[in-house]
């Protein structure tokens, strides 16, 4: 059985490697929030753009990713992160890092195009995690893999709707809401909505996190959203709609907790390492 010292140091340079991603993804969002153009009060206005608080959930996606950096130097956090994220960490670090910085300098067109990296680069482990611990996951996993990357989902899913608009949409400081988009509008709403209600059923305990980053964002375009009564009004009108997602999946993972745990339910959620 290898020693303490050994396990720790297992696979050291993929562990230094996540540790530099996270520190370059940590400080593409500080430059964000530091910037002297401050971009959340001075980027571009268009009739999605929540309020700035709703970015304060990167702070918690920060967090918790910091106990993921720590808990990979641990047995089981290298299993989960090394052995089963792997390369994927610092992948998904430096299309991040790309796509704040892109985002913060206004050029939203390549911003949007980053923005479907970055989510299809987060869907990866997060899947991951679904399908290869959830049928056994303690509650270190649960804290430090399943919440940060859940949330981290669910967070671009909202950014990427977000983005478009700011790539493809009017500015509303200059334009009124015309039919054409109040209607693409309502069809974002509609998809944030139902990706809300996807998360809450995706299995029987749901997925909590993923639910409430969306929720979040839905009553932060609520807040934000006063020059148009029709976009003020749907966004409420879909946020409590989408909240009701998130008591069902509160619902299933409660009962499931009850249950004994998260439990595999199909060929779908099997492990994907041999041996396990």
């Amino acid at each position: 059985m290898p020693s303490d010292n050994a396990a720790w140091s297992d696979a050291i340079l993929l562990k230094i490697v996540n540790v530099i991603s996270y520190i370059l993804f940590l400080g593409s969002n500080i430059y964000t929030v530091a910037a002297p153009n401050d971009i959340y009060y001075t980027g571009k206005e268009t009739y999605m753009t929540p309020a700035p608080w709703a970015f304060l959930i990167w702070s918690l996606i920060h967090i918790l990713l910091l106990g993921t950096i720590i808990y990979q130097f641990f047995p089981a956090g290298k299993v989960v992160i090394i052995d089963g994220i792997s390369w994927r960490f610092p992948l998904l670090g430096i299309l991040n890092a790309i796509y704040v910085n892109l985002w913060a300098s206004h050029h939203y067109i390549v911003a949007f195009i980053f923005a479907l990296f970055v989510s299809s680069a987060v869907t990866v482990p997060y899947l991951l995690y679904r399908q290869e611990i959830s049928r056994a996951a303690s509650l270190t996993d649960e804290l430090f893999v399943h919440l940060p990357f859940s949330l981290y989902h669910g967070w671009m899913t909202v950014l990427v709707v977000v983005t478009a608009f700011e790539a493809f949409g009017v500015n509303a400081y200059t334009e009124k809401a015309g039919v054409w988009t109040k209607l693409f509008v309502f069809l974002a709403l509609l998809f944030l909505e139902g990706c809300a209600a996807a998360y809450a059923f995706s299995t029987a305990e749901g997925d909590l996190p993923a639910s409430i980053a969306v929720t979040w964002a839905l009553f932060a375009i609520f807040a934000h959203q006063r020059a148009s009564g029709f976009v003020h009004w749907s966004a409420l009108a879909f946020a409590l709609l989408s909240l009701v997602w998130v008591m069902k999946a509160a619902y299933g993972l409660v009962n499931t907790w009850r249950r004994g745990g998260v439990m595999l339910e199909d060929e779908e959620r099997a492990p994907l390492t041999a041996g396990n």
